[in-house]
């Protein structure tokens, strides 16, 4: 099975330069210091924005058994038929690899769900709407969040993209390269003045978007490769693929109704 066209598009942009915003362990417990307790109505990890409650980070996944004991899964291993609950913490590699149907029955096991568009939206773009990047305003500023590194698979398989394949895109290596995939929280100025993180590039995250008249659903805010042939920062949207489809980039983060 051939990558479709569009895909290829954007996987094959070129990076930018190196990332120069703030990083590291002390600049990531700096940030993360005050996501311990449960903001009122959500869970903790998570933020409350009006009447739902959003993970403040990209979510990885733990395997269940049929006893519910919970083990690690890599972030760099497909899910397959595996049942995986969703988990939202700093420092943790967030999980690829992952369809939008995996996805939506990983937050189900963590008593949440997918995020809708308009909750990316509101998380992302503010209060007022207007930002286009979460960090401050309309403009792009270099380094801010993970992206612009361009293809991973074009450095392993080639730039020629008729060659690719679905296995290609789900190689675990892709996301373990040097300047690929970061732990939630790494890029500590790619965070909403809500202290929501990464919901532009890393990974993109899958909406809860029904399959549209082609059977294609939607992910958003684009990934470490790419974060603006789609639409810039929170605006990013790709609506090539359909739910069951996942490769190295595809990653999500879950959102829950706020209690009274």
């Amino acid at each position: 099975m051939r990558v479709r066209r569009a895909f290829a598009v954007v996987v094959l942009l070129c990076a930018c330069g190196r990332v120069t915003s703030e990083r590291g362990p002390n600049a990531v417990a700096r940030a993360t210091a005050s996501t311990g307790k449960a903001e009122r109505g959500c869970d903790v990890g998570m933020v409350r924005l009006e009447g739902f409650c959003i993970d403040r980070f990209e979510a990885y996944v733990v395997a269940i058994d049929g006893a519910e004991r919970e083990r690690e899964h890599s972030p760099f291993d497909k899910v397959g038929n595996l049942r995986v609950r969703a988990k939202s913490a700093a420092k943790h590699v967030p999980q690829g690899y992952i369809s939008q149907i995996q996805a939506k029955g990983a937050c189900t096991e963590a008593g949440k769900r997918l995020c809708s568009k308009t909750e990316f939206l509101r998380a992302c773009r503010g209060k007022d709407g207007q930002r286009t990047y979460p960090y401050d305003g309309p403009k792009k500023r270099a380094g801010m969040c993970n992206e612009g590194r361009g293809s991973t698979a074009a450095r392993v398989f080639g730039f020629d993209t008729s060659k690719w394949t679905l296995e290609n895109l789900n190689d675990p290596r892709l996301n373990q390269l040097s300047a690929t995939l970061a732990a939630s929280g790494e890029y500590v100025g790619c965070q909403t003045e809500e202290g929501v993180f990464d919901l532009v590039g890393n990974l993109h995250e899958w909406g809860d978007d029904a399959a549209d008249g082609y059977g294609r659903g939607r992910f958003r805010g684009g990934f470490y490769g790419d974060a603006e042939a789609n639409g810039p920062g929170c605006l990013y949207e790709t609506s090539a693929h359909e739910l069951t489809y996942h490769d190295y980039s595809t990653g999500f983060r879950c959102c829950k109704d706020a209690l009274r």
